[in-house]
């Protein structure tokens, strides 16, 4: 399972890290750099969706659920529909943070932290730590579709890491922390 600082929790079909950082599943290692595109839609006052796309336009994974209802749970699927993550939150308390350490596994907090997010406190841009290096980088800019419900992100998932497990950081950071 996965544990956030901010009281959040990934359940996930593996779990375990190796040296590819390998989350959600190595089918979302790619031995290269990979650019996303990773569209936010808001269709109702309850619910939105996350596409993402590859740079040539092609599907990968989509994520659906609810942003204000009681258990706030959303589930990533592959382009089949396949349930490939479900994300849902541990706790309704408001966290306004642009840092997050995330933790993978039991006994997280004796051996520190797995991941750092640090995010920009003027936008929803952020970038993924394993200790001392970057393994993804995610930049938003507003822009006026923001205000109508429709957010952008372009995102560099560097080689061997999991692209899966730094888009649910994105759909944590932003449903979580977002303005």
């Amino acid at each position: 399972m996965y544990e956030q600082s901010s009281n959040l929790a990934i359940d996930s079909q593996e779990m375990e890290i190796d040296e590819m950082v390998n989350v959600v599943g190595e089918r979302f290692c790619m031995p290269y750099t990979m650019e996303l595109l990773v569209k936010k839609k808001l269709q109702s006052f309850t619910k939105c969706q996350y596409e993402v796309f590859d740079a040539t336009g092609n599907l990968l994974l989509h994520v659906d659920g609810g942003v204000w209802n009681f258990h706030k749970k959303r589930v990533m699927r592959d382009p089949a529909g396949l349930p490939v993550a479900t994300l849902r939150s541990k706790s309704n308390a408001i966290r306004i943070k642009n840092n997050h350490d995330v933790y993978l596994g039991k006994g997280f907090k004796e051996q520190g932290r797995d991941f750092h997010v640090s995010a920009s406190m003027s936008s929803l841009s952020f970038q993924v730590n394993r200790g001392d290096t970057v393994i993804a980088e995610v930049n938003h800019n507003f822009t006026w579709e923001s205000c109508k419900g429709k957010e952008t992100f372009r995102v560099k998932v560097y080689p061997d890491v999991d692209y899966a497990f730094i888009v649910t950081l994105l759909v944590v950071v932003n449903e979580n922390d977002g303005p």
